[in-house]
């Protein structure tokens, strides 16, 4: 592999590692999305050049289903959720934002000791891109467990789930069927939060997930 193949795939997993701090950052719901929706493109383009440098043309499909489903559709589809839920407010945090980029500057420094003591075996571009795929997938587990809004939450998880795709195309590629299968799963996933963020708003008139624990000590 020549030098500039190594530094592009290693700009564009960076890149993710960097939006996903971008995502723990803001406190604005419409711009965590468009955050969100980059880092899908982001990923997107991560996962062709791997395409490219592997010479696994199946991956280019799983470039174009995270370019279509995670960075056009979902953040689209969320974006008129929160529109006609009507919470254009700001992202309430269980912690506040410096102890939280702190966290996840530590959460990124052991993705980093960890990943490339396992992987010594490894090639160098594989063990950096697994680095920096368990690296998105911590910031993402941070970023659920530090907010209270369900909407923040369900990208999080997304965001995890970014973290995930770029570890397995890292890993010379995931099988079709697989990819398939992550295409649905994160459509029907869609359907429910929607779902299950309507209910949260027409019950409580909110989508804090605090309000859910008040309601549940209420009841006791």
């Amino acid at each position: 592999m020549d030098r500039l193949a190594f530094d592009i795939a290693h700009f564009l997993a960076g890149g993710l590692v960097l939006i996903s701090f971008v995502l723990l950052y803001q406190d604005r719901l419409f711009a965590l999305l468009n955050a969100y929706a980059l880092q899908a493109l982001t990923l997107a383009f991560a996962v062709a050049w791997q395409a490219h440098i592997q010479e696994a043309p199946h991956l280019y499909i799983t470039a174009g289903i995270t370019l279509v489903f995670k960075a056009l559709i979902i953040p689209v589809a969320l974006h008129r959720m929160v529109a006609r839920l009507g919470v254009h407010r700001e992202v309430e945090t269980v912690v506040s934002l410096v102890p939280t980029m702190l966290g996840g500057i530590g959460l990124v420094a052991l993705s980093m000791v960890v990943m490339l003591r396992v992987t010594h075996g490894a090639d160098p571009l594989t063990r950096e891109d697994l680095a920096f795929a368990l690296s998105v997938v911590l910031l993402g587990m941070l970023m659920m467990v530090t907010r209270t809004n369900a909407v923040s939450q369900v990208v999080g998880f997304m965001s995890l789930e970014n973290g995930l795709i770029l570890a397995a195309a890292a890993a010379k590629g995931m099988p079709l069927v697989v990819e398939i299968s992550v295409a649905f799963s994160v459509l029907i996933a869609l359907i429910v939060i929607g779902i299950f963020l309507f209910r949260i708003r027409e019950r409580f008139d909110s989508v804090d997930l605090q309000a859910l624990d008040d309601f549940r000590g209420e009841t006791r």
